[in-house]
């Protein structure tokens, strides 16, 4: 498994779960998929991602996006 990959993993299980404690448990959930979404973006024009920083520090292997 290479870093781009296991970000889009993380994040979509992140989005996943977030929605499902927002229907179950509290609206304010949604807030951390909305951090979620944004921090995707922000990572599309930027190229920089937090979690591909840690992940490549793990001893990940380097995707084409990151």
């Amino acid at each position: 498994m290479n870093i781009d990959k296991a970000v889009m993993r993380f994040a979509g299980t992140v989005v996943l779960v977030s929605l499902a404690l927002a229907h179950w448990h509290s609206d304010n959930w949604l807030w951390l998929t909305a951090f979620v979404g944004a921090n995707l973006l922000q990572a599309s024009f930027t190229g920089f991602c937090p979690l591909a920083t840690v992940l490549n520090k793990l001893g990940l292997k380097s995707g084409a996006a990151f």
